[in-house]
């Protein structure tokens, strides 16, 4: 079984963002931090880093693992317990989500408090920090071009 933990950090609402991604089980413990490259809510975020891990697993080849997803967004957990999201924004994201879970044996997914997932917030906050270094590096070297 493999354990998935995630999170995002978001400056501004929308904004810039960053996700991390925990996982541990079968003699992994992986960290992974991904800058994301566009701007959106902390909500859409929340869903980015759940894909994001999904995504890292099929890549690894890592779907031959029951999984157990572990977030502290309200909104992702629900969404994905119920099959349903009110905001048409999100549904995009749930159909792939669960187009990726499909791949699994079985999957679990458990809300958590923050104080549960200090290591993924970690990740997603260095995610965080290396878009906004990326933008400012982008914006000074625009205006030396000026």
């Amino acid at each position: 079984m493999l354990r998935m933990y995630t999170d995002a950090s978001t400056k501004s609402n929308p904004g810039p963002s960053g996700v991390g991604v925990i996982l541990i089980g079968n003699g992994i413990h992986i960290q992974l931090s991904f800058p994301l490259e566009k701007e959106m809510s902390n909500h859409q975020a929340e869903f980015e880093a759940v894909l994001s891990g999904l995504n890292y697993l099929i890549a690894n080849q890592l779907v031959h693992h029951e999984l157990v997803i572990y977030s502290d967004s309200n909104i992702v957990v629900s969404a994905i317990e119920r099959n349903y999201v009110k905001n048409p924004l999100f549904n995009e994201y749930l159909f792939s989500i669960n187009k990726r879970l499909k791949l699994f044996p079985s999957f679990m997914i458990q809300w958590i408090s923050e104080t549960q997932n200090k290591e993924a917030d970690h990740f997603a906050r260095q995610a965080l920090y290396k878009r906004l270094k990326s933008d400012y590096s982008i914006k000074k070297t625009t205006k030396k071009e000026d």
